[in-house]
């Protein structure tokens, strides 16, 4: 059970990083990002790195996607 859940997690995490490269709206990308850090989050938990885990979740997740979405509200936004 935990393998099929930990493939379904490296699948997910590479179908995160290659729309977050090809994306072409700001404010998508960075949610895609997000996601992205939660997944590495539950990754970490996996491998049995909790600490890893609760870093990557706080800094990885949540401040570096409030930064960036704080940046994207400071650019205009065009189609």
């Amino acid at each position: 059970m935990t393998e099929a859940l930990n493939v379904m997690l490296l699948l997910f995490l590479i179908v995160c990083a290659v729309c977050v490269a090809r994306i072409r709206d700001m404010l998508s990308a960075v949610i895609l990002f997000a996601s992205f850090g939660l997944i590495m989050a539950i990754i970490w938990q996996q491998l049995s790195a909790p600490d890893v885990a609760m870093v990557e979740a706080a800094i990885g997740t949540g401040v570096t996607t409030l930064l960036l979405v704080a940046a994207i509200s400071k650019t205009r936004r065009t189609e």
